[in-house]
């Protein structure tokens, strides 16, 4: 007697049910447990709920209509699923014949099990999709009740959008592709690049550029610069085997693919210019082994090394174990270079590598710095001032066992470069994992916010506390300003979340380099106000798999004024702009705001300024210079000439300011401001 009612207290339970093959057919599901037999059924449209593309072909379809409001959660993070199953789960509301987007989640749970927790409102009816992305196979998960909690007001609301068109491959590249400085959209496949366009006046146009057949594809992270130094950003894909270089033909209008050929198990890849001599540089965590780099000689081309073992490499993270998930440079102590972040998985404590400055040597100062700790479990973390105290701090995100770390940078008060404080931050109390962590003011009110875990932006309040606000199936992705107007938007698969604007104030800075790299990759721009001082890096590859805007984007929250913006070029160059109106771009070429004064220095001088016909360079050391460039204050190349007699002619040039580029014959770069009468 005792067996039988056990066994019909389990039926009660758990709710066993065939297929359910489409969203018309679904069957009508209440709170418990409920086992999926197979994953067979109509394939999940989209939109796509998840972060993590589409690539299902069949799935298994459920409803639920609550009779009062609950808290939800969906989960197969359950001692049923032993050992843990790869699911993914697509909620929706609206009808069969017009889905909307409402929740879901692919990895969240231990094992890339899923679990999301929403609201949910009485009467309303819930479409529940399983897909065969990663399972077919049988499985459980449960639907759970909790009391209802009303949703926290959010700072920013996201209007969900599908882009039709977009690349069937690889949709996790949002850049200016063609030098308008508009964020525009990035798909690839082993054999195309496809690019929608931004217009200048709202919508995009989709252009096509078939490749040869790239390699290896962006499997694990893609990155984006200007590495060739033509005026259109070039490509690095990052797979589990090795990387493909895509480089513009010059005009943007072809790419030619590049397999280096070296096996790597590529995780975050990255543009820097990693020995300080004014050209882009390729870096690529190496997972299984130590990390790996490509020196750019100044025309595109690239010399390999790894670190520990070729001749003469940097040390870059050495450790042989490997565990290099995610690497993000930027510049740490303030001295005008960038520095290395490497975020570790497998055991080994997260790394910090300084550079030096010398452009040949970087050193380890993990545990100096305290930033060391064990164990960790995370695939990327998120760097940015979140304080505004004017040092970049850090958030270890976890992916796995161990929860967030969160570290302020104390170099401007302590020799201990970073403290631990995670307690009190509400990163210690959110139990989420995501692999990627990126942050940004996505709110615009003037406090760095970080996209992560669990579908939830987690809004800075100041002091260095955060919380967390929950979205529809949000989550990290591609980002930048996608319709122009001034707030940050999200690419999630084939979905753009436009951000609905708030009455907040923004700015944003576009960078020319002429003497640094022309992206202004490794640049600090700053900004000045009543509401005190930001900054940001510019960066290519930040979090770990995605390439986001290499614009940089302020909230100002309702301050109705900016002071002043300083941009600190990695070439040393300072350049000032004073009392920009806020909600609004400002485009900045390096050099621009420099005086046009008569130029002299240790190594060379010019003159006349102005000049009319003939431009005088004369060497005041050993260098030698054999070529000059004049571009004009939009960053432009107006002229390429070879120096001679120290002379070079600028008759052709129509009367204005340039900014005058020299190499010397060490192939060490020099900019100077001109004027031409």
């Amino acid at each position: 007697m005792k067996k039988i009612t056990l066994s019909l207290l389990l039926m009660s339970c758990v709710q066993f049910l065939n297929a359910q093959d489409t969203c018309l057919t679904a069957t009508a599901i209440s709170a418990g447990t409920h086992v999926v037999t197979a994953v067979n059924g109509t394939q999940v449209p989209d939109p796509i709920c998840t972060d993590n593309g589409s690539g299902a072909t069949t799935g298994e379809w459920y409803t639920y209509t609550p009779t009062q409001n609950y808290t939800v959660t969906i989960t197969t993070n359950i001692p049923a699923n032993t050992p843990k199953v790869d699911t993914r789960f697509h909620v929706y509301t609206g009808s069969c014949s017009e889905l909307f987007c409402y929740a879901g989640d692919d990895d969240t749970g231990a094992g890339y099990s899923s679990v999301d927790t929403f609201v949910v409102l009485a009467g309303t009816t819930y479409y529940i999709a399983w897909d065969n992305r990663w399972t077919a196979s049988g499985f459980t998960f449960e639907l759970n009740q909790g009391p209802y909690v009303a949703p926290v007001p959010t700072p920013i609301t996201y209007l969900n959008q599908a882009v039709s068109g977009l690349s069937s491959g690889y949709n996790t590249c949002v850049v200016d592709m063609n030098g308008d400085y508009l964020d525009d959209i990035v798909g690839v496949t082993s054999t195309n690049i496809r690019v929608h366009r931004q217009n200048a006046g709202g919508g995009f146009t989709v252009l096509n550029y078939p490749t040869t057949n790239a390699d290896f594809m962006p499997t694990w992270s893609i990155a984006a610069g200007d590495y060739n130094r033509d005026g259109f950003n070039d490509l690095l894909y990052g797979a589990g085997n090795g990387l493909t270089f895509m480089k513009s033909n010059g005009t943007g209008t072809a790419y030619t693919e590049d397999s280096p050929g070296q096996y790597i198990f590529c995780q975050r890849t990255n543009f820097v210019d990693i020995n300080n001599d004014g050209h882009l540089d390729a870096f690529s965590c190496h997972d299984v082994n130590p990390n790996v780099y490509y020196i750019n000689n100044g025309w595109g081309a690239f010399t390999y090394y790894q670190s520990g073992t070729t001749p003469g490499a940097l040390n870059l993270g050495i450790i042989p174990s490997g565990g290099n998930y995610a690497s993000i440079w930027t510049d740490f102590d303030n001295d005008g270079d960038s520095d290395l972040f490497i975020s570790k998985c497998s055991g080994p404590a997260c790394e910090l590598h300084r550079n030096n400055g010398n452009g040949s040597s970087y050193t380890d100062i993990s545990i100096a710095s305290q930033i060391d700790v064990t164990p960790v479990q995370s695939w990327s973390s998120a760097v940015n001032d979140f304080d505004n105290d004017g040092d970049m701090d850090v958030l270890i995100g976890s992916n796995g066992s161990v929860g967030h770390m969160f570290f302020r940078n104390n170099l401007d008060t302590s020799t201990v470069a970073f403290t631990n404080i995670t307690a009190g931050s509400g990163f210690d109390t959110d139990n989420s994992i995501n692999r990627d962590y990126v942050s940004y003011d996505f709110d615009n009110d003037g406090r760095v916010d970080v996209l992560g875990s669990g579908n939830k932006i987690f809004f800075n309040q100041g002091n260095n506390a955060f919380s967390a606000v929950s979205y529809s199936a949000i989550g990290v992705g591609a980002i930048g300003d996608l319709n122009n107007d001034g707030f940050l938007d999200i690419l999630n698969g084939g979905t753009i979340r436009y951000a609905v604007p708030n009455t907040n104030k923004w700015l944003k800075v576009t960078l020319n380099g002429i003497q640094s790299n022309r992206n202004g990759i490794g640049a600090r721009v700053e900004i000045y106000g009543a509401f005190g001082k930001q900054i940001r890096d510019i960066r290519s590859g930040e979090g770990f798999e995605f390439m986001s805007s290499l614009n940089a984007h302020f909230g100002i929250g309702q301050s109705t004024a900016i002071t002043q913006v300083i941009i600190r070029w990695p070439s040393g160059i300072v350049d000032t702009i004073n009392n920009p109106t806020p909600n609004q771009t400002v485009n900045v070429v390096e050099g621009s705001t420099l005086s046009n004064e008569s130029f002299t220095n240790a190594e060379f001088s010019i003159f006349p300024v102005p000049a009319k016909n003939l431009l005088n360079i004369k060497s005041n050391s050993n260098l030698t210079f054999e070529n000059a460039q004049l571009f004009d204050l939009t960053g432009k190349k107006v002229l390429d000439s070879k120096i001679e007699n120290e002379t070079i002619n600028i008759e052709s040039l129509t009367t204005g300011t340039y900014i005058l580029l020299l190499n010397d014959n060490n192939g060490k770069p020099y900019s100077q401001k001109i004027i031409k009468e």
